[in-house]
C-alpha cells in the first residue's frame, strides 16, 4: 500500500502560491502573493495608459501579465485581474469592456472565445464555516472556457466551472455548474436551454 507520508511532506513544503494554484487552502497575505498582485496592478496601469491604437504595445504588456497567450487576441479596457500569471488566453479570443478575472486558480480561455462587456470569471472562494472564513484563509478552483464559446454581457462564472466548446451563455447568467459543449445556456442558476445543431 502506498504511504501517504510523502504527500503530507510535499504539501507541507509547498509555498502559499503553490497551494493556491493547486486548490489547497492558502494565506493570501503571503509576501510572494502580495507581490504578485501588486505586479499585476502595475501592468494593468501600464496597459490602461496605452492608447488603444497602439495594439503592439498593449499586447506586449498582456503577454508579460498572462501565463500564456495566443499570437492574435484583443482585450478592451478596462481589464482587471488578481495575478495574471494564472490566465491562459487562447488564439483569436476577445474580451469586451470591464472584464474581471479573479485568477487565484488557473483560468483557461480557449480559441475564438467572445467575452461580452461586464463578464466576471471568479476562481476565488472561501470556507463555508464562518470561523475558518474569518481566519482569512482562502482557496480557489480553476475555470475552463472551451473553444468557440460566446459569453454574454454581465455573466458571472463561478469557481470550478467548465464551459464546453461552441456553447453560448446568455446575458446575465450565473454559471455555477459545468455547461456541456454545443448548447445555449441561460439563467440564474444557468441551465441548458437548447442544443446547438452544427
Amino acid at each position: 500500500m502506498e504511504s501517504l507520508e510523502p504527500r503530507k511532506y510535499s504539501r507541507l513544503q509547498m509555498t502559499e502560491k503553490e497551494k493556491m494554484i493547486n486548490g489547497l487552502p492558502y494565506n493570501p497575505h503571503d509576501r510572494e502573493l502580495v507581490r504578485g498582485r501588486l505586479n499585476a496592478r502595475r501592468l494593468m496601469r501600464e496597459i490602461e495608459a496605452i492608447p488603444m491604437d497602439k495594439e503592439r504595445q498593449r499586447k506586449h504588456f498582456f503577454k508579460e501579465l498572462f501565463g500564456e497567450t495566443g499570437k492574435n487576441f484583443y482585450i478592451e479596457n478596462r481589464f482587471t485581474c488578481d495575478y495574471g500569471f494564472n490566465i491562459y488566453w487562447g488564439e483569436n479570443s476577445y474580451a469586451n469592456f470591464d472584464c474581471i478575472i479573479l485568477d487565484a486558480a488557473p483560468v483557461y480561455i480557449g480559441k475564438n472565445v467572445m467575452i461580452a462587456p461586464g463578464v466576471r470569471l471568479l476562481t476565488a472562494t472561501h470556507p463555508m464555516e464562518f470561523e475558518a472564513r474569518n481566519s482569512g484563509i482562502e482557496y480557489a478552483k480553476p475555470i475552463h472556457i472551451g473553444d468557440n464559446v460566446w459569453i454574454g454581457g454581465g455573466v458571472i462564472v463561478n469557481p470550478g466551472v467548465t464551459i464546453g466548446d461552441n456553447s453560448v451563455i446568455g446575458s446575465g447568467s450565473v454559471v455555477v455548474k459545468d455547461i456541456p459543449e454545443n448548447v445555449v445556456a441561460v439563467g440564474n442558476p444557468c441551465r441548458v436551454l437548447k442544443k446547438i445543431d452544427n
